[in-house]
């Protein structure tokens, strides 16, 4: 694809792909919990978020956490402790459930009927680039109306199908869009 960049960071600009702005602000408006799986109350927190329900603990199961339903009581009793690689499956399940769950209502908030939402984005850093290698880049701004494929590739956790997604709407702000595929950070609410 035109406009992609090969080298980023030779000469020292930073930032970082603009999909992974895009998933980290999803993430933030999908409201996942913030203490930490490692603590008793996150690890309780995600064990209730995964096994509320069959339906909940068939998309546990599904997003690999196959462990017995005896050991899922003990966890959740506190007489047995989850080993480090069991705490990893247990926030991998929660994150992968969480995504499909809120997927179709954070759709129905970005796309608002048709208005879409106003996303902000914030250009690389250049301060490290020496001064001829510098682009002219400026805070732009975007209306996305479509958010399917976005939100479809985040909820899935498809990284290169976010990133054409991504490149699908950024493609609006013009000719110089490529500027734009490294970013400090993509801003909207919803």
């Amino acid at each position: 694809m035109p406009e992609r960049n090969i080298e980023f960071g030779k000469l020292g600009a930073r930032g970082l792909k603009g999909h992974e702005a895009v998933a980290r602000q999803l993430d933030r408006l999908a409201g996942f919990v913030v203490t930490p799986v490692t603590a008793r109350r996150g690890l309780l927190a995600r064990l209730h978020y995964l096994t509320r329900s069959d339906h909940a603990r068939a998309a546990a199961r599904a997003a690999g956490l196959t462990v017995t339903d005896r050991t899922l009581k003990a966890w959740l009793d506190g007489t047995r402790r989850p080993s480090v690689k069991n705490l990893a499956r247990i926030e991998q399940a929660y994150r992968t459930v969480r995504r499909r769950n809120v997927a179709r209502h954070l759709l129905a908030r970005l796309n608002r009927a048709g208005r879409g939402t106003r996303v902000e984005i914030h250009p690389l850093n250049q301060s490290q680039v020496p001064r001829p290698h510098q682009r002219v880049v400026e805070f732009r701004a975007l209306n996305v109306r479509h958010w399917d494929a976005v939100v479809a590739a985040w909820a899935a956790s498809d990284d290169r199908a976010l990133d054409d997604a991504w490149v699908e709407q950024i493609v609006d702000l013009g000719s110089q869009w490529g500027a734009y595929e490294f970013v400090t950070n993509v801003g909207f609410a919803a």
